[in-house]
């Protein structure tokens, strides 16, 4: 199955909402069969259904499950309404997943049929934000460094599988390997949940994109000595300033960019920008069970009094960040310009 078959999430007629189960791959291809609120509520919790785009998808379309189930059972709108309202606040990093309930909320009065069609085509609207995006950032790499095949390093899971489809960070990567520009890409594994070494090698392999998986630890290293050429990441939220909240460790990704004067490369729909955030001094971090760093397949590894710690995300500073790709144009926050330029 390449990348472009890949579908990390759908609404289908008579399944209902699909969504591909993430915390099973590569090893397995399962699907997830989603009727209550309840159940779309766990997947995006344990991360069956991931990545900020995706949750986008994944809002908009459990506002459609939250109608279904309030007709079925016969709730109360205030129920519906409450019912919608767990789904949105599911991760609270993520901007997307509240943006894509209230996207299409205020059309529940008009019908399920108005919804599930807003829904549709707010997950038509991402894939091609996210090729927009992916050419746009490609372009600017390859101005930057001439017209050559480069070398990349990227951090968590950007691509298919964390969007509607096409990818955000993998889209750039994508983007360059369409065009014969990418030589080889470096794939932090992500700790604690592995999300680079299970789902974005996963996607590059299918891509047939020359890739190494390296460990988290090895990444400031990999920049530093040259290796690569550049840096791409997604991101899960982006405030007003140019700060950028994404999954736990791309700070240090970018602070080794920033000691080698490598481009740091943040690659999100403008769904992703918050412009109500002012700086990422505003945004929530989750904080995910300790038990997801001290506990590998069930085993523990730790002394039974270590606790885990375990922020899922980081933010980094404008001031590192030297460009971020949304449809809607770019900003080159460590020169001065700012999401806010955008709007």
């Amino acid at each position: 199955m390449t990348s472009e078959a890949l579908r990390a999430i759908w609404w289908d007629d008579r399944e209902g909402l699909v969504v591909l189960d993430q915390r099973v791959l590569p090893g397995a291809t399962e699907h997830l069969k989603i009727g209550e609120c309840a159940q779309l509520v766990e997947a995006i919790a344990t991360l069956a259904v991931r990545g900020a785009p995706a949750l986008g998808v994944a809002g908009a379309f459990g506002v459609v499950l939250a109608m279904d189930e309030a007709a079925r059972k016969g709730w109360t709108e205030a129920e519906r309404d409450a019912a919608i309202d767990g789904i949105r606040d599911a991760r609270p990093t993520a901007v997307n997943l509240a943006w894509g309930v209230e996207r299409v909320r205020p059309l529940v009065a008009a019908g399920r049929d108005a919804v599930l069609a807003a829904a549709r085509e707010l997950a038509e609207a991402d894939t091609a934000a996210n090729r927009e995006l992916s050419r746009l950032a490609a372009d600017w790499l390859l101005e930057r460094f001439g017209d050559r095949p480069l070398r990349a390093l990227t951090h968590c899971n950007a691509g298919v599988l964390a969007t509607s489809g096409w990818g955000t960070a993998l889209g750039v990567l994508r983007e360059l390997a369409a065009r014969d520009r990418l030589e080889h890409v470096h794939v932090d594994e992500t700790r604690p949940l592995l999300q680079g070494s299970r789902l974005t090698a996963y996607e590059l392999a299918q891509e047939g994109i020359a890739h190494s998986v390296q460990v988290d630890g090895a990444a400031a290293s990999t920049i530093v000595r040259g290796l690569v050429d550049f840096a791409v990441v997604g991101a899960d939220r982006i405030a007003a300033n140019g700060d950028v909240a994404n999954k736990v460790g791309t700070l240090g990704v970018a602070l080794a960019c920033h000691v080698s004067g490598l481009p740091l490369v943040v690659a999100a729909p403008w769904s992703t920008v918050d412009l109500e955030t002012a700086t990422g001094e505003d945004i929530e971090i989750e904080e995910r069970p300790g038990d997801e760093v001290v506990v590998i397949g069930g085993e523990r590894f730790a002394p039974e009094v270590s606790q885990g710690f375990n922020p899922a995300f980081d933010v980094t500073p404008a001031r590192f960040v030297s460009l971020i790709a949304t449809e809607r144009g770019l900003v080159e926050p460590s020169a001065g310009t700012r999401p806010t330029d955008l709007a």
